[in-house]
């Protein structure tokens, strides 16, 4: 997973270049949820005030939660059950200690739902697609939190009706 890290920090230090240009760089996302814990429906219940997306344990997922910025957006994918992408998150308030971590070495984010994808994008369309096979969800497909390039945020939202 280095070549996933040094993406990240990549793509931090294109936002903060951007930052002192005067730009707002947004970056993109795609967090997991098994949807027997957390579905989407739920995280739309959730409403504007969103919900903490609490509970991760991985370092390279806490590193992508620390790169999250307030009014980045996510993918939300439903996990095991589905393996589909169903909705559009958006970040609205940055890193910070999870309450659930009782070891206090791992952050969490809040985030709300923006809106559904018309048409869901399955696994298994997205790894038919050979402008996705870089996609982190086909090569690190167990990492809960990942990044999702610009290019890849396009084509998946084109399958997805947007």
């Amino acid at each position: 997973m280095p070549a996933l890290v040094a993406g990240i920090r990549v793509a931090v230090l294109l936002r903060n270049v951007s930052a002192r240009m005067g730009q707002v760089a947004m970056n993109y996302w795609l967090v997991k949820s098994e949807p027997s814990v957390w579905s989407w429906d739920q995280q739309v219940a959730k409403g504007a005030k969103g919900e903490a997306w609490t509970g991760v344990r991985n370092y390279t997922a806490r590193q992508n939660l620390v790169a999250m910025k307030k009014g980045d957006k996510a993918f939300f994918y439903h996990s095991n059950e589905g393996k589909e992408i169903v909705g559009i998150a958006e970040i609205i308030k940055e890193a910070y200690p999870d309450p659930t971590d009782k070891t206090e070495k791992f952050v969490c984010v809040d985030i709300k739902a923006d809106k559904p994808l018309k048409t869901p994008v399955t696994m298994a369309a997205i790894k038919a697609d050979k402008k996705l096979a870089d996609m982190a969800l086909v090569k690190y497909s167990r990492l809960s939190v990942q990044p999702v390039t610009a290019e890849e945020w396009k084509l998946v939202c084109k399958m997805g009706g947007m």
